[in-house]
């Protein structure tokens, strides 16, 4: 997919959000690379940089105190050919970057990753209940 593309769809995706979370997005830039650069991956540990779909870089706001003024932005990226190297069609890729950058969203409100497998998990199950 050309590059113009898949920032579209970045675009698209993120100007979908719920208003109560976009009107709380303040001090954060969403980028698209192509893939970890080498220090996310030293950084990281990865063995594979197309493990890696998206990264949040910055402070949470549920550590942010009153004397967090004056930083660049916080950063969350989403990785390009990682995610096209998991999805087989413009469809999918359009699923996996909504997937992914509310993923990388929820790390800004403070999420963990724990905590968000643990409520996709539930989410699974509540959608194969409903399919019953």
């Amino acid at each position: 997919m050309e590059r113009k593309r898949f920032e579209h769809l970045v675009s698209k995706a993120l100007d979908d959000l719920p208003d109560e979370f976009l009107e709380q997005l303040e001090n954060v830039e969403v980028i698209v690379e192509d893939v970890p650069s080498p220090r996310q991956v030293k950084k990281l540990r990865l063995k594979d940089p197309l493990d890696l779909l998206g990264l949040y870089e910055g402070t949470p706001q549920t550590v942010r105190n009153t004397n967090y003024n004056l930083v660049p932005p916080d950063k969350i990226t989403l990785f390009q050919q990682s995610i096209e190297s998991r999805c087989r069609s413009d469809k999918e890729i359009e699923a996996e970057i909504n997937i992914t950058l509310q993923h990388e969203i929820a790390h800004y409100f403070g999420l963990e990753d724990t905590q968000l497998y643990k409520i996709e998990r539930q989410k699974r199950k509540a959608t194969k209940r409903k399919q019953r």
